[in-house]
């Protein structure tokens, strides 16, 4: 069987090592990447950051090739994939440290990005991280033609999936109990957002 591959994923690998390498810090020790698609991303970035546990995980269709192509690489610190779908299942019970998602939030329908954003909140610590990668609209415009053309086909495939308004995502970030520390432009008009845990506060 063809092992998938993902040209997207092989592209823009490196502009997201450099965001990365920003953003994880010595002390970190766990990663939870959701939506890992192929695996090309864990497979590529884990061996730079080797005392941090990267756990993969995918919806179950897709499932068994990031599996196998785990299994394949052979890779120390990378873990076991598992299922997670977003709207369905929880996100582990355990803290993390940074969390990390490409290329989801144009998939994935609003109301299951807003879930994300809320289950994250109860899963890292003060201090941190969330990388958000992907492309963003700007006072609700597109910020290029071809982004509004890969709006039309996401819609038309799915009338759920679509590019993600920037002030939306900030406004339930910021609601969820996250501040913006920067955002990254990156490669074929894509953005990387880096978000960080702020101090839990009591709503009593």
């Amino acid at each position: 069987m063809e092992k998938p591959f993902s040209p997207a994923a092989d592209r823009n690998k490196e502009p997201i090592l450099e965001v990365l390498k920003k953003a994880i810090r010595p002390e970190n020790h766990r990663l939870l990447e959701v939506g890992s698609g192929t695996g090309q991303h864990a497979i590529y970035l884990a061996p730079f950051f080797p005392k941090l546990e990267w756990q993969p995980t995918e919806v179950s269709e897709n499932l068994q090739s990031l599996k196998a192509a785990i299994k394949e690489a052979n890779i120390p610190n990378i873990k076991t994939p598992y299922r997670m779908k977003v709207g369905e299942d929880d996100f582990p019970i355990r803290t993390y440290d940074v969390i990390l998602t490409v290329n989801t939030f144009h998939i994935m329908g609003w109301k299951e990005c807003k879930t994300f954003m809320k289950l994250i909140s109860g899963r890292l610590e003060e201090g941190g991280k969330v990388l958000i990668y992907g492309p963003f609209n700007y006072n609700g415009k597109f910020t290029t033609p071809s982004n509004e053309a890969f709006d039309k086909s996401l819609r038309e495939a799915n009338p759920s999936s679509g590019i993600r308004n920037f002030e939306d995502v900030l406004s339930a970030m910021f609601k969820n109990g996250f501040e913006l520390l920067n955002d990254y432009e990156m490669p074929a008009n894509n953005r990387m957002l880096l978000f960080r845990r702020l101090k839990f506060v009591s709503k009593r």
